[in-house]
């Protein structure tokens, strides 16, 4: 799956889920936490969501700020991951 198709289908995870209308938009490079769509209860959510949509573990020293910031760098971080599981021939 592309970076893009990522980022729809997390943006797409987060407005259901924290009511956002479903025509409003969202910059794929806002910061979710700074800008207020989620707060820390709903990272969690979103992890648990990607672990069990995409079959994939995190590791504690992944789950940072950095990686989590925005829909764009979420998608990028999984992205990677995805590549490099590959890579040793995992999922």
């Amino acid at each position: 799956m592309s970076s893009g198709d990522l980022a729809k289908d997390i943006e797409q995870f987060v407005k259901r889920n924290y009511l956002l209308d479903d025509a409003e938009t969202i910059d794929h490079t806002q910061s979710l936490i700074g800008s207020g769509i989620i707060d820390s209860t709903g990272i969690l959510e979103l992890i648990t969501f990607l672990e069990e949509r995409y079959g994939i573990q995190f590791e504690d020293s992944e789950l940072t700020a950095e990686n989590f910031e925005s829909i764009g760098r979420i998608a990028a971080f999984l992205g990677e991951k995805s590549a490099s599981s590959a890579n040793r021939g995992g999922a």
